[in-house]
């Protein structure tokens, strides 16, 4: 079995360097073969990438959440620029809006929104999309904006016709360990009906551990957990989906 924990906020589980090098090599033992590491700022990103260097099976993406929309940093559209051009960093993300925290004011977020939305276009990067109670406006930026490369929805909230709306664009869907929580109705009824080859899964850790390690603090290790409640929910074999997952990532964020 491979698996791909398309979204790990490795800087937020333990900010050691070493620590942070056990974590994603703990994550390979358990199948865990390619992983990308997410930072919500630019300065956390290549504080991290530096550290995980020699780890050449996790991947990078590069961008500014909506949670820092106040402070983005000096010069962030270079430095983005400049990240992009690491090895290994393979998106711009993660990006988005979120009206859950009320980060900023909602014409803030959207202004650097569509800024990133556009930068990755021009770079020809794909984008890691994160959508916290602004479903409405996320879609409908992404149909106007949305980069050639295309986009995943991380850490998917929404419900089955929100999900088939985002899949008339070039949107992939990422589910985490909410998946696996009982009452996530609308979830599972997602994940159960929509195309598997558009389908990636994800961690999002420190954050949305599996129901099995509930009261933990999530890691990529826990990864495993997800894609089995993946394959019950749609009822085939759990090796024949991780696969699919596995090869679902690698083509979204062109690896070869």
């Amino acid at each position: 079995m491979r698996l791909f924990d398309s979204h790990a906020h490795i800087g937020l589980i333990n900010e050691d360097p070493i620590e942070q090098l056990i974590i994603v090599q703990e994550a390979k033992q358990e199948h865990v073969e390619g992983l990308l590491s997410i930072c919500n700022n630019l300065q956390d990103f290549f504080q991290v990438y530096e550290n995980l260097r020699t780890a050449t099976h996790v991947y990078h993406s590069i961008g500014v959440s909506p949670s820092e929309v106040m402070h983005p940093g000096r010069d962030w559209t270079s430095k983005i620029e400049e990240g992009t051009q690491l090895e290994r960093v393979v998106a711009v993300g993660e990006i988005g809006l979120d009206y859950y925290r009320k980060f900023g004011d909602r014409d803030s977020q959207i202004e650097l929104f569509i800024r990133q939305l556009e930068l990755a276009d021009r770079l020809g990067f794909p984008v890691v999309i994160h959508n916290r109670e602004a479903g409405k406006d996320v879609l409908e930026i992404l149909r106007e904006k949305l980069p050639s490369r295309g986009g995943v929805l991380h850490c998917y909230s929404e419900d089955w016709e929100y999900a088939k709306k985002a899949l008339e664009l070039n949107l992939y869907i990422s589910f985490a360990g909410n998946l696996t929580y009982r009452n996530a109705r609308n979830l599972h009824e997602a994940a159960k009906n929509m195309p598997l080859e558009r389908m990636l899964i994800e961690t999002e850790s420190p954050f949305m551990v599996p129901a099995a390690y509930r009261g933990k603090r999530n890691k990529p290790s826990y990864l495993i957990e997800t894609a089995k409640f993946v394959a019950e929910l749609r009822e085939q074999p759990e090796e024949e989906v991780a696969e699919v997952l596995y090869n679902n990532s690698l083509q979204f964020f062109g690896i070869n």
